[in-house]
């Protein structure tokens, strides 16, 4: 039940049970033994029972504390500002939120109402006490290690792909920064990398890189028909927990996509709810790498219940995340008339609508096993000139980030 509702407005998803229909059949490895095991998400992530407001939601994860699923209410430490103090960044935001609010709140009452007619967002959580797991992953760190060391020249290096397991199942050999891995098993696959386990989809690839060092996957000689980006945009919040390193907007435009799309590639971009950013991805962005705006989509995240995780109208978090959704095409393609060209089959403003996980920043997957990419791929069949060999993978480095989770964040059933 991982897509719960579709409809003209939109989709409800279950994203834990989308997440496990990738995991559900998983090879693993260890000192050279094969095993079979069965992965799933832990439930305790996705149990976000209660709005919250004023809660370090980071901090509480980081902790393992579960008090972020309940209703905090804080007084605020930060001096009230009058109306006629607000700045121009958040006279932008307030003139944004009052042109898509009716949207927002109308798809989303419809399809909640849709999905507790199946028996979904009820407001059942499951009886999980156990804490949720620390954050500690090491791929943060190991970009970092990435971006100091020396590139390799294309004459040095002979084989730009180098897969997952050998045949003797060892993974001590895999180069991590400067070669793409492929993942070619029918099955997920569970490896002991760098000393931690991760879980890996079937039939994927992925590059373990600072966007720097990315030349490998330029070089893969693949085009995508699909890429999923999902930038660390600048913010206050997360430069003040420094959770992650952010990246300036402009430095976005030295990733090749030109190189990586095929013709009438997808882009689809996770945008802050920041209008700058979003003015950045449609009027400079997207223009720079020859990509026409199709639509803007949006990821409203609700509670077990239905009920929007911040209040629709907080000034400070909003309880939705946009997605802006393109096409590249090549300058130097003729093969299809302007006028076909701007009949495009995407619906703007659609709604996704899921209770979110309790990671920071944890998307909703957009993977072949959603009636949400079944629509992708009709728009991506529609302009691909060769219809019959679509391609839509997962190989772009978020989405291959994205649905490859650090392994404590799952349950082996063995």
């Amino acid at each position: 039940m991982a897509v719960v509702v579709r409809s003209g407005q939109g989709w409800v998803l279950d994203a834990r049970s989308l997440i496990d229909q990738g995991y559900s059949r998983c090879i693993q490895w260890r000192n050279g033994e094969k095993s079979h095991v069965k992965c799933c998400f832990k439930r305790q992530c996705f149990q976000i029972s209660k709005s919250y407001y004023g809660v370090n939601v980071g901090a509480a994860v980081d902790g393992g504390n579960t008090e972020m699923l309940q209703n905090i209410n804080k007084p605020s430490k930060k001096r009230k500002r009058k109306h006629s103090e607000l700045n121009q960044g958040e006279i932008d935001s307030q003139v944004f939120h009052d042109k898509i609010r009716s949207v927002i709140l109308e798809g989303t009452e419809s399809l909640v109402d849709s999905a507790r007619s199946q028996g979904y967002l009820t407001g059942a959580t499951d009886a999980v006490t156990e804490p949720l797991p620390l954050q500690e992953c090491s791929l943060a760190a190991l970009c970092e290690m990435a971006k100091e060391l020396p590139l390799v020249d294309d004459e040095e290096q002979e084989e730009r792909v180098q897969p997952l397991v050998a045949e003797d199942g060892c993974t001590s050999h895999v180069d991590l920064f400067s070669r793409v891995t492929e993942n070619r098993a029918d099955w997920a696959t569970v490896v002991t990398l760098m000393g931690e386990e991760y879980v890996i989809p079937p039939h994927t690839a992925f590059l373990l890189s600072d966007f720097t060092q990315i030349q490998p996957l330029a070089h893969y000689g693949i085009k995508f028909d699909l890429i999923v980006m999902d930038p660390p945009w600048e913010n206050k919040s997360v430069k003040r927990s420094r959770r992650y390193s952010s990246l300036p907007s402009s430095q976005l435009k030295r990733l090749p996509i030109p190189l990586l799309a095929s013709t009438n590639c997808l882009v689809v971009t996770w945008v802050t709810n920041r209008p700058s950013h979003l003015r950045f991805v449609r009027d400079e962005l997207y223009p720079h790498w020859g990509i026409e705006v199709l639509a803007e989509w949006f990821w409203v995240k609700v509670t077990t219940s239905g009920q929007f995780v911040f209040p629709l109208d907080s000034p400070h978090k909003k309880p939705y995340e946009v997605l802006v959704l393109g096409r590249y095409r090549s300058s130097a393609d003729t093969t299809t008339s302007s006028s076909e060209a701007s009949e495009v089959p995407v619906e703007d403003g659609r709604l996704i609508v899921s209770v979110p996980s309790a990671l920071h920043s944890q998307k909703p997957s957009l993977s072949a096993h959603s009636a949400l990419q079944s629509d992708l791929i009709t728009v991506i069949k529609t302009f691909s000139p060769d219809a019959g060999k679509t391609r839509v993978p997962c190989q772009t480095q978020d989405e291959a980030l994205q649905r490859r989770p650090s392994h404590p964040f799952f349950i082996p059933l063995l």
